[in-house]
Parts: C-alpha cells; structure tokens; sequence
C-alpha cells in the first residue's frame, strides 16, 4: 500500500523480518512461486519500530537482501519490499464520504489521523484504499514514518534492487486469504501477532499486537490474544467467524484446536502448499512465507 512508482507489478518479493530476510519468486502465469529463500539475521540486526531507526546492522541487512534476492531473481530487479508489521500503523478509519480527487481525499485522510498518531503525520508517508459500505467509505491506511520507510528502501537499492512497492507484512499477507464470508486472519512473528478480520472480501477490523513470546506462543495463548478481536467483530456486524487463517506459526504449533474450540470456525494454514509451486518442499517452510506469498499471488 505504500508505494513509491508506477512500474508494473514485480514478479519479485522479499520480506525484512526481525530475524530473517526471504524471498519468492512468482512464475510467469502468477499462481505460485516458482523459488524461494531465506537468510537468518544476527538477534538485533532489525529492531522493528514505528519511530525509532529499524535497521541496526545496515550491512547484515544489506547482504541478506543481496543473497536471497540473488538467488531467486534472475535478472529482475524490481521488488515489492516487505517490512515488519510494527515499523507501519494500519488503521481503519471511517468517512461519509471522500473528495473524488485522489491527493484532496489524501488531504482528508491525513487530517483524521493526524491526532491517532505517535509522531509528525507531516513526515510520514500515507497510502489509503478506500472501501465503500452502505453507510460511507472505510479507508485502510497505511501510515510509516518517511525515513524509516526510506531506512528500508535504501537497504535494497544498496543491495542492487528497486523497491517499487512497500508493503506492511501483514496487509501483503491478506492477499492469500479468501474472505468472501467472515474471516479471521492470524499472524505471528518474532515480536508481534496481528489480526485481521474480513468478510465480502473487505478489511473490518485490524491490530497489531506486541507478542514478546514469539513463535512460542501456544495455542491458547494465541486464542486469548484474539479473543477480544472476535467479540468485538461480532457485536459490531452481528456475524460469526466461520474461517480462521492461521501464518507464522510452525504446523506443530498447535493454535488449530484452540482457536476452533474458541470459535466454532474451520482452521487452516494461511499459505496453501500449491501457492508454493517448485520451492514447495524447499528449505524455506511455508508458514514463513505468508507475506512473500500474499504480496505476490493478491
């Protein structure tokens, strides 16, 4: 949703995590990855943040990038960089209506979220898509500060790629989900799980909590993490979960029966294997790669 070009979509993808760097490359008729990989980085390397500088070890990063990229690319340059959930604010936020013109409607934008932030809005960058319902619009806006943004987008220019599209982890994600009816979207990382709910294929409820247990995390903690999430969908809109997608947690991790138990809803790993294609099997475990999956097949 951040985006710093016109360039067509890039068949390219790689996430900047906490404590990896991992990439994917989309075949030619866009249904699965042809290749992926992935490099671990040294404990502290990244520091996801929304105000503080993220990249503590530059080089590290830079040469993550470099191999993973290096060995999935070919001779493509252009990528959609993902970054951390907690270095981008996504919030939803509801209008009667927006000016039809796209910088008067980022104007409006701005302005609302201008006192929900932690910092200067003025020296952020805001991507938006707007969401018609029966009583107005609900805008999805991304929101990053500039130079934490930038801290990302020079690591791969460095790295000898051109980042034309910078996505949160999360919201890259949700481009694996099929949400037509209520959906839960479940993902954890090293330092934060967030939730997304959709249904008729449209965002209704987002958050990014801060999760110091990691992919740790057991099952039931996970369910009472989201708990409130869920109740609050549905005294909102009436409905019930009946799908949850779960990503970021290895297949043992056990979420499954917890969370089914606290929902009544189908439990299902977010990144099907055949979204995998050729790397399925490959040394990069696809509960990994939620974010380099969405980004690429959404």
């Amino acid at each position: 949703m951040i985006s710093n070009s016109n360039i067509p979509k890039p068949k390219l993808a790689c996430e900047i995590a906490a404590d990896r760097v991992l990439a994917g490359r989309l075949t030619d008729n866009g249904d699965a990855l042809e290749a992926s990989a992935a490099r671990e980085l040294a404990p502290g390397s990244v520091v996801p943040d929304l105000v503080e500088n993220n990249l503590r070890q530059r080089e590290a990063v830079r040469a993550g990038i470099e191999a993973v990229l290096g060995s999935v690319a070919g001779r493509s340059k252009d990528v959609i960089a993902i970054v951390p959930d907690a270095a981008v604010r996504v919030m939803l936020v509801e209008f009667d209506t927006l000016p039809s013109d796209r910088e008067e409607a980022l104007s409006v934008v701005r302005f609302r979220l201008k006192k929900s932030l932690p910092f200067d809005v003025d020296k952020a960058k805001v991507s938006y898509h707007a969401q018609k319902f029966s009583d107005g619009v609900r805008v999805v806006a991304a929101v990053a500060l500039a130079n934490v943004v930038e801290d990302y987008e020079t690591a791969f220019r460095d790295a000898g790629f051109n980042p034309g599209v910078v996505l949160p982890s999360m919201l890259a994600a949700l481009g694996s989900a099929d949400a037509k009816r209520p959906t839960l979207v479940v993902k954890v990382d090293a330092h934060t799980t967030s939730i997304a709910i959709l249904n008729e294929d449209q965002l209704q409820l987002f958050r990014t909590l801060e999760n110091s247990r990691g992919i740790t995390i057991t099952g039931e903690q996970l369910a009472e993490e989201v708990y409130p999430s869920v109740v609050f969908f549905q005294d909102t809109y009436h409905l019930n979960i009946e799908r949850i997608y779960v990503a970021g947690l290895p297949e043992s991790g056990g979420a499954s029966p917890a969370l089914a138990a606290q929902t009544g809803a189908q439990v299902q790993e977010l990144v099907a294997t055949s979204l995998l294609g050729a790397s399925a099997g490959g040394p990069v475990p696809r509960w990994r790669m939620a974010g380099v999956v969405g980004a690429l097949i959404s």
